[in-house]
């Protein structure tokens, strides 16, 4: 056993995480497996595994872990900068992953396109973040932008800034998007003031603000489909 920890090596083979992705490939291992071969070494008396395990417990699992931050993740005893670099790092590859799309340019069709097109990059955020969507004349995705990042309760941005970014893209319509961190997708008046001012903003530049889309946990709410548009 190593003086620094214990490591996957240590453990019986058919323990082994790396041995069993081997063999019987990634989909057939545990949260707390997968997340046990980007830590590799566990702590004295404590092998990667168990470690892992105790870290899914601790946050609540993998959506708690996603949403921590690298100091919170540092702090744990055996964890320590390193390793919490590490799992930040893969859970991000994930999301990108995730909001990747190959081939054409997605088109816009209704509310849920633009939300899938944001959701896996919002969901998870602690502050909230405000995205445009940016559309040419068939409604076809010229580019999805990050307005502004905000704090635990809002995501302040003027309507300058996220016009002037659309007249610089040759945009013909927007789709406006930010998260609500506490999950709950219902619009604020802060969220139905803002849509108006974009609105009124996007008549008089001529490029039409199609909607306003607040994305929670898993849920949207269209601001359009609400009659607040």
């Amino acid at each position: 056993m190593s003086d620094h920890g214990l490591v996957i090596r240590d453990l019986p083979q058919q323990e082994r995480p790396r041995e069993r992705m081997q063999q019987y490939g990634p989909e057939a291992l545990s949260n707390a497996e997968l997340i046990a071969i980007l830590l590799r070494v566990g702590t004295k008396g404590e092998s990667a595994v168990r470690m892992a395990e105790r870290l899914l417990s601790e946050f609540g699992g993998l959506v708690g872990l996603t949403r921590a931050r690298i100091p919170q993740l540092s702090a744990i005893p055996g964890l320590g900068l390193a390793k919490a670099t590490q799992i930040k790092a893969a859970f991000e590859l994930g999301r990108r992953l995730a909001a990747t799309t190959e081939g054409p340019r997605p088109t816009i069709s209704n509310a849920w396109d633009a939300a899938k097109l944001v959701m896996e990059d919002l969901r998870y955020q602690q502050q909230e973040r405000l995205i445009a969507i940016f559309l040419d004349t068939r409604n076809q995705v010229i580019r999805v932008h990050t307005v502004s990042v905000g704090t635990l309760t809002g995501s302040p941005a003027h309507p300058r800034e996220i016009f002037r970014e659309a007249i610089a893209h040759g945009s013909a319509s927007l789709i406006v998007c930010h998260n609500h961190p506490s999950g709950d997708p219902t619009p604020s008046r802060d969220d139905i003031a803002l849509t108006a001012r974009l609105k009124q903003a996007g008549d008089l530049m001529g490029v039409t603000l199609l909607d306003h889309i607040i994305i929670g946990d898993g849920r949207h709410i269209s601001l359009k489909e609400i009659g607040k548009l």
